[in-house]
């Protein structure tokens, strides 16, 4: 995940000489001397790269466009990526949140770099009001279990109707 503009141009860099890469494998047709199943592998290898740093420009570029609006979570888990996302949406720098913080860029940067590992609930909540994000969260509960003995006691009940049934039927 691409979090701020150096990455975005370190990436972008990348993935020209992934395609530079590909273009010139294509032109030359790769190296005689290597066995044609390798140069196969060479060449998807380059292109699996290439489409996965493709891909993390396309949802920067997404972000900062204010293309999305809504970050969908599975899990609390997702939070700290999606507090990164909601800051590239915002159009805020890392040091523009640290200053709405009152913290330091490094800090803001550390946190990121960590995926809030290092910050508390409190920290996490600070940083989405700063982002002025709103988080919805469904709780699912567990049902409750049934003690393991009664479960048993119903499967032997259930087997003993079953043989009857069957007894009666032979």
């Amino acid at each position: 995940m691409i979090k701020n503009e150096r990455e975005y141009r370190i990436t972008k860099a990348q993935a020209g000489k992934f395609e530079h890469a590909l273009a010139e494998l294509s032109r030359s047709g790769g190296d005689p001397r290597l066995h044609p199943l390798l140069q196969k592998a060479e060449r998807e290898a380059i292109q699996s790269q290439l489409e996965e740093l493709q891909e993390q420009i396309a949802e920067f570029e997404a972000l900062r466009s204010g293309k999305r609006s809504v970050l969908s979570l599975d899990s609390l888990e997702e939070l700290p990526q999606a507090l990164i996302k909601a800051r590239i949406a915002a159009g805020l720098t890392q040091r523009e949140l640290a200053e709405k913080l009152g913290l330091k860029e490094q800090q803001i940067q550390r946190y990121e770099a960590m995926e809030y590992s290092s910050a508390d609930l409190t920290r996490l909540g600070e940083v989405a009001r700063a982002l002025e994000i709103r988080v919805r969260e469904d709780v699912f509960l567990q049902a409750a279990q049934q003690p393991s003995g009664e479960l048993l006691d119903r499967l032997k009940v259930l087997v003993q109707q079953t043989v009857a049934a069957y007894r009666k039927g032979a």
